[in-house]
């Protein structure tokens, strides 16, 4: 933008007048996102992403079962918390389910830690003196090296695929991989290495903070990505039901939309964990509820997952409708 602003500037108006007029002739030729998916040009399309899978045993009890009420349409695993092979367990067991990566950087609780999948040996930019991933992504960009940051994040993925699990997306745990621009080409560069979707906000978001081009570059390289991402959450507990209806309600027609939460259950756990314990409750209370699955078919909201990006970004085709929610065949499941 800044490059086209100066040219303007030195005089090249007729290139200005043109160029937009052509840009806007070939993007109405163009069909949308939410067409190459199959559906309606004017339809709503949501992913709902359980972020944190696989952090703690109560986060996975919460997404899974939001999983299954179909409130919620994808999830990403953390790969170097231990609790991920009860996750990843889970997704063998549920192949319909959408799994992707939680590409994680940062250990940010005061009294539950966990190191890089590579150790403090393999990337030890990436570690706190006590062998730990940093706490805050701010220490992660001033101390980490961008060739770390790669190994680590590529090992995550592969661990992942190696799990056997049908590895739909990569998203970015507090936003590590995306806040920074060199971290977001790297998570860019990725996402087309292992052909897969990603994570990203939208121009309303991009635009403001400089990050416009990002987007552009995803789709020169042919990386399928949400057209809008929400990121806030309920000002309160009791304001969940009313908060999460009315930014549903709103969603642009004609676009792809991502929302996520932090599932979890209720229990000692989750509370000593963190003291967003009651909240990340509340949202999967919420999500899980079949009650809400219905207002969201009722609104005309379009439930889909990660793993329709993905097949049309490998294929160039898209797959079938798929079916969000199911019941458990075998109690204990």
């Amino acid at each position: 933008m800044k490059r086209f602003v100066v040219a303007v500037a030195a005089g090249l108006f007729c290139l200005a007048l043109v160029v937009p007029v052509c840009a806007a002739q070939d993007n109405a030729a163009k069909p949308s996102l939410v067409e190459r998916l199959g559906f309606a040009k004017d339809a709503k399309l949501l992913i709902v992403n359980g972020d944190d899978f696989g952090m703690n045993h109560s986060t996975n009890e919460g997404t899974c079962k939001a999983l299954k009420s179909g409130g919620l349409t994808s999830a990403t695993v953390m790969m170097p918390c231990g609790w991920n092979v009860e996750a990843l367990n889970w997704a063998k067991a549920h192949p319909q389910a959408s799994i992707g990566v939680h590409t994680t950087l940062t250990s940010e609780w005061g009294g539950y830690k966990w190191g890089p999948c590579l150790g403090v040996g393999g990337v030890p930019s990436l570690c706190s003196p006590e062998g730990y991933l940093w706490d805050d992504v701010i220490l992660v960009y001033g101390s980490a090296t961008i060739e770390d940051v790669e190994k680590e994040i590529r090992t995550q993925i592969i661990r992942a695929i190696a799990s056997r699990v049908d590895i739909t997306h990569i998203d970015s745990h507090m936003g590590t991989m995306q806040y920074n621009p060199i971290y977001h080409e790297l998570y860019l560069k990725l996402a087309k290495e292992f052909n897969l979707p990603c994570r990203m906000a939208g121009h309303d978001i991009m635009d403001m903070a400089g990050g416009g081009y990002l987007i552009d570059k995803a789709d020169e390289m042919g990386v399928l990505h949400p057209e809008m991402l929400y990121m806030d959450g309920p000002p309160s507990l009791e304001a969940t039901e009313s908060y999460f209806k009315d930014l549903m309600a709103k969603i642009p027609a004609g676009k792809v939309s991502e929302l996520y939460i932090h599932a979890a259950v209720e229990g000692d756990e989750m509370s000593a964990t963190t003291g967003s314990a009651k909240r990340r409750i509340a949202d999967t209370d919420f999500f899980a509820d079949l009650n809400t699955v219905k207002w969201m078919d009722e609104q005309g909201i379009q439930r889909i997952s990660y793993r329709e990006l993905r097949e049309l970004q490998r294929t160039g085709k898209p797959i079938p409708r798929a079916k969000y929610g199911w019941e458990e065949k075998e109690k204990g499941k």
